[in-house]
């Protein structure tokens, strides 16, 4: 009988073979880590609107230069923090939500600084705006966030917030007396619209439509594209005025851990895609403001443009907020934005 005799591999031979698997299984999971890392990006608004779409630009352009290491997934309609904007910065700072396309009104109870886009009339046109945020008070403004956990990339655009009313024409601060006009949480539009003898009320957006409707509020105010694409028109808003009060750019950012775990590669290419995206929507937003204006008043909407003389008469009215509000954005940061709009 032939008896086959089997002999175990040495030991030391048996711990090298167990090594390598072990190694080869690590390598293994950290290739397919390398090769698709999931992130979430925030915003408040649909791919509906230019917001949102800048969002999901930024996502594909992420996806397509990364070659599929990295995959923003967008969450828009606030989902990610229940449908509060306002708590929006405080959760990516947290790590609760990685990156966010959001607005410098939203974020503003957390940087102070971000008021500065909200003073009345400080930015007469887009020009203002970008001498602002392409100069040295942009830069002041991004050191503040980054100051805060939050490492922002590139700037957006939300666009000039206009009014709209269902009683009147309105042209001058006059015409706003004891309106009440629907503004969002935070205390400067509520001392801005005082200031210009309205009665500002403060509700979420979900709040305010059956307010329109029903008139328990005569007027808001928001970004071109929202009342149009919202179809404002639709609840009273008979009467719009393109007055250019304020400006809300919107802020391509990243959670600062999430930033410092990227190889510098991945750091620049999701730096180098916002700020691709950042302009591809600002220049779509611009692009489209004649075309949403002319479909605004094919609906029967009563269009007014301010005048220079009629625009003067509110920065007159408003200087008080100015005065009152510089010192909690930073006197520096308001004369750095100040000289920019002075020789944009």
């Amino acid at each position: 009988m032939l008896i086959r005799r089997f002999s175990l591999p040495a030991a030391s031979s048996l711990s090298s073979t167990l090594s390598a698997v072990v190694l080869g299984a690590g390598l293994l999971c950290a290739a397919l880590n390398a090769q698709a890392r999931e992130y979430s990006v925030s915003t408040v608004l649909s791919d509906a609107f230019p917001w949102g779409q800048a969002a999901e630009k930024w996502a594909d352009l992420v996806e397509e230069r990364s070659e599929g290491r990295m995959t923003l997934r967008v969450y828009p309609n606030s989902q990610l923090v229940n449908g509060d904007q306002t708590r929006e910065f405080s959760a990516m700072r947290q790590g609760l939500i990685d990156m966010a396309v959001g607005s410098t009104i939203n974020w503003s109870p957390q940087v102070p600084e971000l008021n500065l886009f909200s003073l009345p009339f400080l930015m007469p046109d887009t020009e203002a705006v970008d001498a602002i945020t392409g100069g040295e008070a942009g830069d002041m403004v991004f050191e503040a966030i980054e100051s805060r956990g939050v490492i922002p990339l590139a700037w957006g655009e939300n666009g000039f917030r206009e009014l709209s009313n269902s009683r009147q024409p309105i042209t001058s601060p006059e015409d706003l007396d004891g309106l009440k006009i629907r503004v969002v949480g935070s205390p400067l539009f509520q001392d801005t619209f005082t200031a210009l003898g309205a009665n500002p009320t403060q509700m979420s957006w979900a709040d305010a439509k059956p307010a329109l409707t029903t008139g328990a509020v005569d007027g808001q105010e928001n970004p071109l594209s929202v009342f149009d694409v919202a179809r404002i028109d639709q609840v009273g808003q008979k009467y719009l005025t393109l007055w250019h009060y304020m400006n809300d750019p919107l802020i391509f950012a990243v959670n600062r851990q999430v930033w410092e775990q990227l190889p510098e590669e991945d750091r620049e290419i999701l730096r180098q895609a916002a700020l691709d995206a950042g302009q591809w929507e600002i220049e779509m937003s611009r692009e489209q403001k004649d075309e949403r204006l002319a479909a605004i008043k094919e609906r029967g909407v009563e269009v007014s443009e301010l005048s220079a003389e009629q625009r003067q008469a509110f920065v007159e009215a408003t200087r008080s907020v100015h005065e009152q509000w510089t010192p909690q954005i930073g006197e520096e940061l308001v004369e750095a934005a100040r000289r920019a709009v002075d020789k944009r």
